[in-house]
């Protein structure tokens, strides 16, 4: 009679089999383990000497043959942390990645901690960065946009779970949904990998239209840094997150679009990761 594994042998094991598909093989294991024990991580080291009973142990084997198959934790688990808020998330949104917190981060940085504000996100997917600067921020007016209504609906259940409900969910692409309005701030995360770039391949599993907008990867970011000035109020700012090599691409855009006092921050990595402009004056 073969002896039912530990907790500890089955996560030894779990991060063997996704060390070739995964850069954080042993956490993707624990993270999905809790998942499907309910437990803590905390937990799983108190526990580490416990067997670990068969429907628990099927149903971990099942998720990380998944996971091994290219599928993000965060859709196997349900769930994604992001600014430290738990945010749900479905494969009708893309990931939350952790750099995309810089941008959160910058457009905090100017906009005013007591007193109202208005901003824009656009792209918002699992309402994400809209979630978090309207926690960060109470007095701002937040409205979020997004194509799909999929999108919308995980983001407006993760405000709802997170009461932050005073957030105006918008359906449209880009600007259409905000016609004749201007914000003092407007942010986007928008879709930026080439439609050949290999990494693509890499994540099959999450929404393709989040990740790329066609051939150069420059499509989504031109279109936001050509409208923006003009949902702008005056001396509002523009914020985009976009590829580590496309820097100075968006920068040339933001440009052209009517902005000034541009500048480029690099993410965890050192790498460029998001751009900022100040609308021009003159464009009002």
């Amino acid at each position: 009679m073969t002896t039912t594994p530990t907790v500890a042998e089955s996560l030894l094991s779990a991060a063997r089999t996704l060390a070739k598909h995964s850069d954080s093989p042993r956490l993707d294991a624990e993270l999905l383990l809790c998942g499907v024990t309910g437990w803590s991580r905390a937990a799983l080291i108190v526990n580490r000497a416990e067997p670990l009973a068969l429907a628990p142990r099927t149903a971990f084997e099942q998720l990380i043959a998944r996971r091994a198959g290219g599928v993000p934790v965060a859709y196997l688990t349900g769930r994604r942390e992001f600014w430290s808020l738990p945010l749900c998330v479905t494969p009708d949104v893309l990931v939350p990645r952790p750099e995309t917190e810089l941008l959160v981060d910058e457009a905090l940085a100017l906009m005013p901690r007591d007193a109202p504000c208005s901003v824009l996100d656009l792209g918002t997917g699992s309402g994400a960065i809209a979630l978090a600067i309207a926690g960060e921020r109470p007095q701002a007016k937040v409205t979020a946009v997004d194509i799909s209504p999929a999108a919308l609906a995980v983001a407006a259940h993760n405000a709802g779970a997170l009461g932050l409900t005073r957030i105006d969910w918008r359906t449209g692409s880009w600007f259409d949904a905000v016609a004749g309005e201007r914000f003092d701030v407007i942010v986007a995360n928008p879709p930026y990998v080439a439609a050949a770039d290999p990494a693509l391949a890499r994540l099959a599993a999450e929404p393709t239209l989040a990740l790329t907008p066609g051939p150069t990867g420059l499509e989504a970011l031109g279109a936001i840094a050509r409208g923006a000035a003009q949902h702008l109020n005056p001396d509002g700012w523009l914020l985009l997150e976009h590829g580590s090599d496309q820097g100075e691409a968006v920068t040339r855009l933001l440009a052209a679009g009517g902005f000034a006092r541009i500048r480029t921050f690099v993410d965890f990595s050192d790498r460029p990761r998001v751009t900022s402009g100040r609308v021009h004056s003159s464009h009002h």
